[in-house]
């Protein structure tokens, strides 16, 4: 399911942040992003992370940076170059009769290698620190820690968005039983009417089997029996909102399962009733079903 969690660390010696982010996935699948100071730890992260996270397209990158005063030092002019420059620029100022002046000093400082670039102070700050100056995994795991409690965290509010809206729908869907319920003496006083019908014309045949008939009809009245799915269903909607709100690590599971069952009772009660209302019905109930489906793939 979707998720966010960040942690954050600043010393005088680094700055470090943690940052996870997971979208809808049936399995875990882990991408990691560290310093190659730390890819040798890479499988007791990833374990750490398997371990909290079932399942997730999840992305983990640790972001380090040494601070500016562990690489002050670097920052330095390189005076060796600066007075070689400089005699360069006299001797070239008294061959041509020249005066030499502040400004030859300036034009010295103005040539390459004297002042380092950005690029070379970096890197004399970093062959400077070595590798003992990197921090440990140890004293950085507590940030993954941190982390991963940020996305359980924002997981669990969103779980709780999601159950309410979940909830919502069943509810809906409960009302729509009701109302087939309500409408359902109609449908058999319907049915009724039209066997009378039949019955009465049937009954005026010379061939009439009365035995036939009656088994015929019975037939007909089971096949359009809809009672016990509606008992069915009003169970699968009493057990899925019990179901949603149990501590179950592999819940979404069960939920998938039970909203299959749901679907094959609310198109039982479609094909069975042969009835415009009920049908109505029915295709509101599939409505809110497939809403609940599509919820499902961001619950664990």
């Amino acid at each position: 399911m979707t998720g966010f969690g960040q942690a954050h660390r600043e010393t005088d010696r680094y700055t470090a942040t943690v940052e996870l982010r997971s979208l809808n996935s049936k399995t875990l699948d882990l991408t990691l992003r560290l310093p190659r100071f730390l890819q040798a730890h890479e499988l007791e992260i990833r374990q750490q992370i398997t371990k909290a996270l079932l399942r997730g397209k999840v992305n983990f990158n640790l972001d380090f940076t040494r601070s500016t005063t562990t690489t002050s030092a670097a920052v330095s002019l390189n005076r060796e170059a600066l007075l070689a420059a400089f005699r360069e620029l006299q001797a070239v100022a008294q061959h041509l009769g020249l005066s030499t002046s502040e400004e030859t000093l300036l034009a010295a400082l103005r040539l390459p290698g004297v002042i380092p670039s950005a690029a070379e102070q970096a890197q004399a700050a970093q062959a400077e620190a070595g590798p003992a100056d990197e921090p440990t995994w140890a004293e950085l795991q507590p940030l993954l820690t941190e982390a991963l409690a940020a996305m359980q965290q924002f997981r669990h509010d969103e779980g709780q968005t999601l159950q309410a809206e979940i909830l919502g729908y069943i509810a809906t869907i409960r009302q729509q039983l009701a109302a087939v319920e309500l409408h359902d003496p109609q449908r058999i006083a319907h049915v009724r009417q039209r066997l009378a019908a039949h019955l009465a014309e049937l009954t005026q045949h010379e061939q009439f089997n009365a035995t036939r008939f009656e088994q015929e009809v019975l037939y007909y009245i089971e096949k359009l029996d809809i009672a016990e799915e509606k008992v069915r269903l009003a169970a699968h909607l009493n057990y899925f909102e019990l179901a949603i709100q149990q501590p179950d690590e592999a819940v979404g599971k069960k939920l998938g399962f039970l909203a299959q069952e749901i679907g094959r009772e609310i198109n039982t009660i479609g094909s069975k009733a042969n009835d415009a209302t009920v049908q109505h019905l029915v295709v509101g109930m599939k409505e809110e079903l497939e809403k609940i489906k599509e919820q499902l793939n961001n619950i664990l």
